[in-house]
């Protein structure tokens, strides 16, 4: 058995990359069948799924459940990432689903056929290449509630125990991302004085300045003016 970092079940606020490419592969497939043979019960079925594990988690998450125990213990631990984003492209995809299995049902095979055909074809893409459409809606969302300059210019460094002499970097972040690792270690590498805060440990700093997700990174003058966006 591996050593993991993140435990699937416990951890959910973060996610092996894998995980989500096989459950797109699963969903991909599904709506392909649909496609394939004109029966409805196969989008019927991932999005009863998509439902089901967005409501009840992982464990009740078939795809999950063949990653995490099946391949995962087998071929390693992935990268960690964020799981908001593809959590949110699962709530896209199980819309769309229903709405395709809507549509079979009433006698509209047509709209059910494109819905499931854009499904099986957005599903592929984020299999076979790691672009995800839905979580990329989602980050797009995620910055535009997020710090930037305009709508929040300053943040109270008290916050964060720090009473910078020059300017630092404030980093959101959380202990089992990746990418927030290589950021903070890129940023250091750089001479950049960084102010970590632990989402997991702070979630009410991550209320406050709108944090949507991680890593999200701002340059901060002395007196708390945020100059610059950098993740």
């Amino acid at each position: 058995m591996i050593a993991r970092r993140a435990d699937p079940y416990r951890d959910t606020d973060v996610i092996d990359s894998r995980a989500p490419r096989v459950n797109q592969t699963v969903v991909a497939l599904l709506a392909l069948a649909t496609l394939f043979t004109g029966s409805p019960i196969f989008v019927a079925l991932q999005a009863a799924q998509l439902w089901i594990g967005l409501t009840l988690g992982r464990r009740f998450c078939l795809s999950c459940l063949f990653y995490f125990e099946v391949l995962q213990p087998r071929i390693g631990e992935g990268p960690i990432e964020d799981s908001r984003p593809p959590r949110f492209a699962n709530l896209v995809g199980a819309i769309f689903l229903t709405a395709s299995t809507v549509a079979y049902v009433i006698g509209l095979a047509a709209v059910g056929a494109v819905l499931a055909g854009i499904v099986a074809a957005l599903a592929a893409l984020a299999a076979a290449t790691g672009l995800c459409a839905g979580c990329e809606m989602y980050r797009v969302a995620a910055r535009l509630r997020g710090i930037r300059p305009g709508p929040l210019a300053r943040v109270d460094l008290a916050d964060f125990g720090a009473a910078p002499r020059g300017e630092i970097v404030v980093q959101f972040t959380h202990p089992l991302c990746t990418d927030c690792r290589t950021l903070e270690d890129k940023l250091r590498s750089q001479g950049r004085e960084v102010v970590t805060v632990d989402v997991a440990k702070r979630p009410e700093l991550a209320r406050k300045y709108g944090i949507a997700l991680v890593p999200t990174a701002v340059a901060v003058a002395p007196g708390g003016i945020v100059t610059a966006r950098i993740a």
